[in-house]
């Protein structure tokens, strides 16, 4: 396991660098034909939790990117709370992942592009645990690309 450190950089930095790695899983979804959301869980300046959307290998509809990054950070640490941990995900989580995020007690969420059909802030913001940090917009050019990308690719199929 590698250990970041950012002690000289800003927040803004580590939030960028990390959402890369979140970056390189969209990338593994995209080549296996799944919505290209990618996710990551960071505990002191580690990668503790990755996770890629899986719905249609797995042909499980709770199989999103956060999903899998919160079951790998929690075997991970052996603890189903995630305190000070933040989560980057390429785009906003939907309700599930959400709802799911708060029974994790997930410290920060960091996410790339706004969901704008299926976002949990247009369609329950209130569903987000009270004490979770929220950031979003990081990378967001690049991560609502690669969706157009998808999605222009599955209509020109």
């Amino acid at each position: 396991m590698k250990f970041y450190s950012f002690e000289e950089q800003s927040r803004e930095a580590a939030d960028e660098f990390f959402m890369k790695e979140a970056y390189k899983e969209a990338l593994l979804a995209f080549d296996k034909d799944e919505v290209p959301i990618g996710a990551i869980i960071v505990a002191n300046g580690k990668v503790v939790g990755r996770g890629h959307n899986l719905t249609e290998r797995l042909n499980d509809v709770t199989a999103h990117a956060e999903m899998q990054a919160f079951t790998s950070a929690s075997n991970t640490i052996g603890a189903k709370y995630l305190h000070n941990c933040t989560l980057y995900v390429t785009v906003e989580p939907c309700v599930m992942c959400a709802g799911a995020s708060y029974w994790t007690q997930i410290s920060r969420i960091v996410f790339g592009a706004l969901d704008e059909k299926r976002g949990y802030s247009r369609l329950n913001p209130q569903i987000i645990h009270p004490k979770t940090e929220i950031v979003g917009g990081v990378m967001s050019e690049e991560c609502a690309a690669l969706m157009r990308n998808f999605f222009l690719k599955k209509r020109l199929k």
